[in-house]
């Protein structure tokens, strides 16, 4: 079997979220699959080395510009011509035009939704993915032999978007999974070296947020802010790679343009480096609006890190009564948490306990292994 993966991203410096399991698909793939051949499609980029061919895994480099034409025309000429028997489109989209069997990990359907909250604002960029998606997602999910998601929560709003039968195997879940690097941190020397590294404060928050409106960015720094004016102990707050004008305009809108000196924004952090930080943190904040998986509540959990996380979506689903759950939606809420987590040093231990005991629950191997099986039946039934 001969088997092509669209890996469009994986060479860019600065990888994210969909970019990462399509790491860890192929790299575990590699692992598990001496077997059938694959072929990754990449664009060229400056990541040459995050994964390496091997006898059965051949990279092939498409040059075609603009992602829409990279996608929908270089992608599926380079898979026909390859050979492939199966095109596995990893990160929501898809060419609209090929006649390879197709399979598509559809992380999640937000962009169709009609939730009024989450379409406001965001860059550029990102409104323009989700006009692309938009377009083309209802025409590749009408195509695709095999629609993987990444909860049972997803499942269910792209069955009921579609009008999928309960029965249907055609749309299956498949849990993400979190590295092995993701741990509880003993070296002191690492723990420094991160710390030196990135100019962290002796003791922070953790909230990995952007400028899409779904991390409830606002929201968080309505929540800290209010959290400095209750309480005395003024702990800092830690922003990954996040847009340092873009922040202030969010300040002036929650009225509390000061709350800019006591937050750190580190610039983009390296995959690998991740752990160090949530070891160091005293609280992951993930209160996002809507998810699909939620990644970083594993990680997180993984390092030993109490997690403050949403009653919405996917995040119960993941999190599994490991994190302290609130209603994002209400920053006073998120308040609350923080100060009771700090207070109650028997409920943070419980917190961290229970984290490490549900990341064990989650990994990429397992991953690896459930999508290999969707690949032999899609084969078988070609």
């Amino acid at each position: 079997m001969k088997i092509g993966i669209e890996g469009q991203r994986l060479f860019r410096e600065k990888k994210h979220g969909m970019d990462m399991v399509a790491l860890e698909l192929i790299k575990n793939l590699q692992k598990i699959d001496k077997k059938n051949e694959y072929l990754i499609f990449v664009k060229p980029d400056v990541d040459k080395n995050c994964f390496q061919e091997t006898d059965n895994f051949k990279i092939i480099e498409l040059n075609a510009g603009f992602f829409p034409v990279w996608e929908q025309f270089a992608l599926p000429v380079a898979a026909r011509k390859h050979g492939c028997d199966i095109l596995h489109c990893t990160s929501n989209t898809a060419p609209v035009n090929t006649k390879i069997p197709l399979m598509i990990t559809l992380h999640d359907i937000i962009y169709l939704e009609s939730i009024s909250v989450l379409k406001k604002g965001g860059t550029w960029y990102q409104k323009f993915g989700n006009i692309y998606r938009r377009l083309v997602v209802p025409r590749v999910v009408h195509i695709s032999k095999k629609i993987i998601t990444v909860s049972e929560f997803e499942k269910d709003r792209i069955r009921n978007y579609f009008g999928y039968p309960e029965d249907d195997n055609k749309l299956v879940a498949v849990y993400n999974g979190v590295s092995d690097y993701f741990k509880k941190i003993e070296n002191k020397k690492e723990l420094k070296r991160v710390k030196e590294k990135y100019n962290l404060p002796d003791e922070f928050f953790f909230f990995l947020g952007n400028t899409d409106p779904k991390k409830n960015t606002k929201g968080v720094l309505k929540a800290y802010s209010d959290f400095l004016k209750r309480n005395d102990k003024k702990i800092s707050l830690l922003m990954l790679d996040y847009d340092k004008e873009a922040l202030k305009k969010l300040l002036i809108e929650i009225d509390d343009k000061e709350l800019i000196n006591h937050i750190f924004l580190t610039g983009y952090v390296i995959n690998t480096d991740l752990p160090a930080i949530y070891n160091l943190c005293k609280i992951f904040l993930y209160p996002s609006l809507r998810e699909s998986f939620g990644i970083p509540v594993i990680e997180a959990m993984s390092c030993g890190t109490p997690v403050i996380t949403s009653n919405t979506s996917s995040m119960p689903e993941i999190s599994g009564g490991a994190g302290y759950i609130i209603d994002p939606f209400n920053p006073l809420e998120i308040t609350k948490a923080i100060e009771k987590i700090l207070a109650d040093e028997n409920l943070r231990n419980d917190l961290i306990n229970k984290g490490l005991k549900r990341a064990k629950k989650f990994s990429w191997r397992a991953m690896a292994e459930n999508v290999l099986k969707l690949y032999e039946e899609v084969y078988a039934n070609k």
